[in-house]
């Protein structure tokens, strides 16, 4: 974060290069007073800091104070009323610092808060002049003493603005304090039935009564507890369809009263919906880990599929694996947002618009997901932000339909919806089972290709069959004629040779194809490492232009964290901010063809290869056209060479296995083995003669100015390195490619070392960049290495200078090896 300013909310001032407890609890608690306490700015100190005493006769009030609020506008000492302590992320250590704060100032309450934890402390003088203190539930409102705390009638409810930060407030408290359940799963589906309760409390309470979702001051959290209950059963009765009666509340009284005291001020049904979703969300993805492939979708490329999709009023829409919701609550609020144009343009009354959207998000949305837990989740995510919750299901949206239930049987029927959007599950260990539910699908089957007409032909059922691919299919069948459909899924399916019948299938018929998204390899990451593509079709409706989109980063790094600009060469973004190109990509949408678009493209349907739909292969060869190169010959690859008989190449020989490296004297040569322009040996990874000679026999072996090829498994790909005399006995994995020169008299007087010169160009460097895709979790250039171009000289005589320099620099290296081996066997050196 070096060289990053941020503006401090209370004083306006510039904080430069802010500490996380700066941006993560200063900041987020500063708001929080304002926005959710009401207290107003001109009451609270931040920067510069307000200090206190460390001891009665410290006279420089040597403590400063992170957040200090006061009674009065003037901020002397006397009108302190609250100190908070922000700087250290140990509890008990910032508790213990904050009540020394108390100790010598005139303040009367006290918050710890690290960004992830908060406790609120009130300050007692005893005659003896002893200080105590006192645990409270929270802090007053502006205005109110501390004994109105959790006195709340339904009427002083107040919308939220911070939730998010409320909820992650939460959640970490659960996980570290609660008793008895600790898993995120059960965690969050306690917090939903809490929140359960929060709403039916807000709905069903009198505007002048007092609600019984609260804490007071001074009140014993098992009757807390005990009032919750006794709400939550009412609740189950009321919501039947989405509640169980075996369904409980299991925690204890001390979390049940912390999470009652975190929401109990607010009035959740008057929340922004944005702000509903922020905050759900940071409860929820915690427990989807990807147990069974279920994975959360980043809300960012949430909002950029259904801002593609456009759904509109008359449309219905389903999520066949409807997760936590996502897709869904997006489409909801595009919908209501064309309700709300359409209110206003008719002027509706206020009454009729809410009416309208209730009739819409009942009569037109609808989820499935065979996970109870996750369908539980989306029907209080649709309970939150309005209705809809009849139209989620639990159900097993691959099973034949006679099979489903006869409520899902009697709401879905296929080939009657206008939009699908979906993130199903994926992962190679996820399998579809049972003959019959194989059966009703295409992509069920296994596939080859026919070798004399090029055609996909069907064979046998596959009883490996993974569902996400099963989904494209029953997402099409879900579809009307002309309907729309969004699904993301692993990048491997739009490239693999062995799974070119998928991209067949999908293109078959008049099906068209609308739009692919490359999303950035961080997407699903920490969770999952698989990178991903979104594509976008439409039934039955012929195209001619695909827009193809590619997102180098959406807003987070591979560990989850806050992906920040960190230069500033390009004017149009600024430094330090969210590092999400999504928002750009939404922009160019509707103007794909523009010259500056810098993250999308139109394509041709035509020109799109039957066997690649991966949009950076297609941006990347269209961008290499404006790339600046040396005047060359007529554009000649690699496979050209290979074709002409100029050159040769196969596949490295294989991996030994752990065991067997580091025994012996005949290098091993890995990726990481190929550096400037060498194979290095290793001595910790050398093979005996015995399994040297079991991997190369009956293959190839190196010989001197062969050059090797990175071309899997690593960001390497594309590094070159050439073969030494006294490299000829080794071992190269699998993931190497060896190039030979076998016609050094050649039209293009291509040698090996000018070869070399040009596969270490910046030319070739980035088309490595889009001809590299993604096998499962690792790069592959796989054979589209022979697609590379080469910047071959038009001028012989610029050849023959680069072969020499290079032939020169390589074989004085040579020399010097060997004549460093010579110094090891006259000298007495230790090696």
């Amino acid at each position: 974060m070096d060289n990053v300013s941020y503006t401090d909310y209370i004083s306006g001032e510039i904080i430069p290069n802010p500490t996380r407890e700066e941006l993560q609890a200063v900041q987020v608690f500063s708001r929080m007073l304002v926005e959710d306490f009401d207290y107003p700015k001109s009451h609270i100190q931040t920067k510069p800091q307000f200090r206190v005493k460390v001891k009665p006769s410290d006279v420089n009030k040597s403590y400063p104070v992170d957040i200090a609020v006061f009674n009065d506008p003037k901020k002397g000492d006397n009108d302190l009323t609250i100190i908070v302590e922000c700087k250290n992320p140990d509890r008990q250590e910032g508790i213990e610092q904050l009540q020394d704060y108390l100790r010598f100032s005139r303040a009367e309450l006290g918050v710890w808060f690290n960004g992830e934890d908060a406790r609120y402390f009130r300050k007692i003088e005893k005659s003896d002049g002893r200080i105590e203190f006192d645990e409270l539930p929270n802090i007053p409102k502006f205005g109110q003493r501390v004994e109105d705390i959790g006195k709340f009638k339904r009427k002083d409810l107040r919308a939220p603005h911070n939730l998010k930060s409320v909820f992650s407030l939460i959640r970490n408290h659960l996980v570290g304090n609660t008793v008895g359940t600790t898993r995120d799963e059960m965690l969050a589906q306690q917090l939903i039935n809490l929140i359960f309760c929060k709403i039916f409390d807000e709905k069903f309470t009198e505007p002048n009564a007092m609600v019984k979702f609260r804490y007071g001051f001074d009140e014993d959290v098992e009757n807390v507890r005990d009032r919750v209950l006794s709400l939550f059963d009412e609740v189950k009765n009321k919501y039947q369809d989405i509640l169980d009666k075996t369904d409980e509340i299991t925690l204890d009284a001390n979390s049940v009263a912390f999470v009652v005291k975190e929401l109990q001020s607010y009035c959740l049904m008057k929340a922004d919906r944005d702000a509903i979703a922020d905050a759900f969300e940071v409860f929820i993805s915690g427990a989807l880990k990807g147990g069974q492939g279920q994975f959360f979708t980043p809300r960012n490329i949430v909002k950029l599929i259904i801002k593609i999709l456009s759904p509109n009023i008359n449309e219905k829409i389903i999520d066949p694996a409807c997760g936590s919701g996502g897709f869904l609550i997006e489409a909801l609020r595009h919908v209501w947002r064309e309700i709300d144009d359409e209110g206003k343009r008719l002027e509706w009354t206020p009454e009729h618009i809410e009416s309208e959207k209730q009739k819409v998000a009942s009569r037109n949305f609808f989820g499935i997901d065979k996970d109870s837990f996750l369908a539980k989740v989306t029907k209080a995510y649709m309970t939150l932000v309005g209705d809809g919750t009849a139209g989620i299901l639990c159900d097993d949206s691959l099973e034949v339909e006679n099979n489903w239930n006869d409520v899902t049987r009697q709401k879905i029927k296929l080939g009657t919806f206008d939009v699908v959007v979906t993130n199903p599950p994926f992962g190679s260990s996820i399998r579809v089972e049972g003959k019959e539910k194989l059966q009703q699908f295409e992509l069920a089957y296994k596939w080859k290709k026919n070798k004399t007409n090029n055609n996909w032909e069907k064979t046998t059922i596959n009883e490996n069959a993974t569902p996400q691919i099963l989904f494209i299919e029953r997402c099409l069948q879900l579809l009307k004629d002309k309907g729309r459909m969004a699904i993301v899924l692993p990048e491997t399916h739009y490239h693999a040779p062995n799974t070119g019948y998928i991209l067949d299938y999908i293109r078959k018929g008049k099906n068209s194809i609308l739009a692919v998204i490359d999303l950035p390899h961080n997407t699903f990451k920490p969770h999952c490492n698989a990178k991903t593509i979104v594509i976008i079709l439409q039934k039955n409706q012929r195209q001619k232009n695909v827009v193809m989109a590619v997102a180098e980063e959406m807003g987070h790094d591979h560990q989850g964290r806050v992906l920040l600009r960190s230069n500033d060469l390009d004017t149009k973004y600024l430094k330090g901010s969210v590092w999400d190109d999504l928002e750009v990509i939404s922009e160019e949408f509707s103007t794909p063809n523009r010259k500056s678009n810098k993250f999308t493209i139109s394509v041709p349907e035509r020109m799109i290869r039957p066997d690649i739909l991966v949009p950076r292969y297609y941006k990347g060869k269209r961008e290499l056209t404006f790339f600046s190169i040396h005047k060359r010959m007529a554009p000649v690859t690699l496979g050209d060479l290979q074709n002409q008989g100029i050159i040769k190449a196969w596949d490295g020989h294989g991996s030994p296995s752990s065991k067997d490296k580091g025994q012996g004297d005949f290098p091993y040569i890995r990726v990481a083995d190929i550096v400037n322009w060498e194979l290095y040996r290793n001595p910790t990874t050398g093979v005996s003669k015995e399994i040297w000679e079991k991997f190369t026999k009956n293959k190839k072996l190196p010989e001197s100015e062969d050059i090797v090829f990175v071309r899997r498994g690593s960001y390497r790909i594309g590094t070159v390195a050439m073969v030494s005399p006294r490299d000829k006995r080794v071992v190269l994995t699998r993931e190497l490619l060896t190039i030979r020169v076998v016609k050094d008299s050649n039209y293009y007087n291509i040698t090996p070392f000018y070869l070399l010169a040009l596969l270490s160009s910046e030319f070739v460097y980035k088309q490595c960049a889009y001809l590299t895709f993604i096998d499962t979790t690792l790069p592959n250039i796989g054979d589209r290495w022979q697609e590379l171009i080469l910047d071959i000289h038009e001028d012989n005589r610029e050849r023959v200078r680069i072969h020499n320099m290079v032939k020169n620099a390589i074989t004085k290296k040579w020399e010097a090896q060997d004549q460093i081996d010579e110094l090891r066997k006259k000298l007495p050196i230790h090696t």
